[in-house]
């Protein structure tokens, strides 16, 4: 059974994971000004083993409230692979990427090479929080781009995602919100450009809705990022493990845990009243 807390050392590591390996990149590139080849390329043997393995924090699995509802689809779940995303970077160790599936998604092809964002069922879906606590952190400028989910767009996304990563953790997660959740911190990324409706510094509550999934960032189509780390901002943090809480799974309300990636499930929620309201949410058409 792992720890609730991680170890300081991995955690340590995972926090300067992303900048000694800028110092790596930095000194193999300094070799042609003289600089000793030896020290860039033990720099990078350091940097990769830190990137791939030794910053891994290990620990119990915070439980969360899912930030969705109605039937959706893992695109990535660290229940299949870990790190989900294929990175450890910007603390997507256990990052969950959710897309609606409700019979309509358009699918993977040849043509049309792109698609707007409209037409995918995910897209102005509400977002809700997974837990209670403190909004940190709100990006919202990013506009929301027209799909990549055609096998050519796939292979180009290679390289715009890479261009996308010149600009921090922000070109790659696209619109987010980050929230202080008690000893760590939860992130949705993804989000629908200006449907943020929280502010930092302000409270919310689990199953709060928040925001509409969007199509910014580095995605192929409209979707919902959720991820857990100890620090609120991705460039430094270290990715943490989650599951949902029992009760997310319609029809099995024992089941603790996260959806598998490509199987789509029917996702159920906490009932949620505004602060000043008394009964259940039901009673409140428009809340959700």
């Amino acid at each position: 059974m792992a720890s609730s807390a991680p170890r300081p050392l991995p955690v340590l590591l995972a926090r300067i994971r992303m900048p000694l390996m800028w110092a790596a990149m930095a000194a193999l590139l300094a070799g042609y000004l003289g600089l000793s080849w030896w020290v860039g390329g033990t720099l990078l043997v350091v940097a990769l083993a830190v990137h791939l393995r030794l910053g891994t924090p290990k620990c119990a699995p915070r439980v969360l409230d899912p930030p969705v509802r109605g039937r959706w689809m893992p695109l990535t779940s660290p229940v299949d692979a870990v790190p989900s995303q294929g990175t450890h970077a910007y603390g997507q160790t256990h990052a969950l990427g959710l897309v609606a599936e409700d019979g309509t998604r358009p699918d993977i092809g040849w043509r049309p090479l792109s698609r707007p964002p409209e037409e995918f069922p995910a897209f102005g879906a509400p977002v809700y929080a997974p837990a209670g606590g403190t909004v940190v952190r709100v990006h919202d400028r990013q506009r929301d781009h027209r799909s990549r989910n055609s096998w050519p767009w796939l292979l180009g996304s290679v390289v715009e995602n890479t261009l996308r990563e010149l600009r921090g953790p922000s070109g790659l997660i696209g619109n987010h919100v980050v929230i202080d959740v008690g000893d760590a911190h939860v992130l949705l990324g993804h989000l629908r450009r200006g449907s943020v409706t929280v502010a930092p510094g302000e409270r919310v509550a689990s199953g709060q809705p928040i925001a509409a999934c969007g199509n910014s960032g580095a995605c192929t189509e409209p979707q919902v990022r959720v991820q857990l780390m100890d620090l609120s901002h991705p460039l430094f943090a270290a990715g943490l493990p989650m599951v949902w809480r029992r009760g997310w799974k319609a029809g099995d309300p024992e089941f603790e845990g996260l959806p598998e990636t490509w199987r789509p499930v029917e996702v159920a929620g906490p009932e949620y009243v505004p602060p000043g309201r008394v009964g259940a949410a039901a009673e409140y058409p428009g809340l959700r």
